[in-house]
């Protein structure tokens, strides 16, 4: 099976822009941005969708995690997951979504 567009990030096979790294996770931005502020939170350790994920503890430590990234960039921001073709998944890796960096007066669409 070949490696994931994601573990080849995570193995530098592919560079991008990190801010965030630990030893379950990495952050890089979003090279398609669809807000000011684009991150993805990637976990290491590959399933292909959240809902395979079956440890409610790694599920947590993704947000817990995710939100952590978030709160280094904005003190407002939007996590989004998407899962499978269908709901708007394009890399078969579990990741989420952080959007922030809207103004007020301009608002933001819905992902």
């Amino acid at each position: 099976m070949q490696p994931t567009l994601f573990e080849r990030i995570i193995s530098r096979e592919i560079p991008s822009s990190v801010v965030f790294e630990d030893e379950n996770y990495i952050a890089i931005k979003d090279i398609n941005p669809l807000a000011p502020i684009h991150l993805l939170v990637i976990p290491k350790k590959v399933s292909s969708r959240v809902d395979e994920i079956e440890s409610e503890a790694e599920l947590g430590q993704l947000m817990a995690t995710a939100i952590k990234v978030a709160k280094q960039h904005s003190s407002d921001y939007r996590l989004v997951i998407n899962v499978g073709e269908g709901g708007g998944q394009t890399v078969p890796h579990t990741h989420v979504h952080i959007l922030a960096g809207w103004t007020a007066q301009i608002g933001h669409q819905g992902m």
